[in-house]
């Protein structure tokens, strides 16, 4: 089950940048990765999933949100889930 009670708290207008994301209406399935989805398989999805995010014109509200809810799956913002966690992890760092 998910932890809900790391989400940020909802405010209104929170979501209103996804009604503009370039992947509105697509499959989501190309966003996040199948089980025992590996190697080149798992890098081409990934590939497809950050081209539709470059071309985005919300890429960094949504980038926000996945950080901001440490969302555990999927590409969010232009970055896989490990790339978050390693922007994340760098942040910290710093702080």
């Amino acid at each position: 089950m998910a932890e809900i009670r790391r989400l940020p708290a909802l405010r209104e207008g929170d979501w209103d940048w996804q009604m503009e994301a370039a992947c509105r209406g697509s499959d989501t399935a190309g966003f996040y990765h199948p089980e025992n989805e590996r190697g080149p398989s798992r890098v081409r999805r990934e590939m497809r999933a950050k081209a539709v995010c470059s071309g985005c014109p919300v890429v960094q509200n949504c980038l926000r949100w996945a950080l901001a809810a440490r969302e555990p799956y999927g590409v969010w913002g232009g970055l896989s889930t490990e790339e978050r966690e390693s922007l994340l992890t760098r942040q910290q760092a710093s702080a």
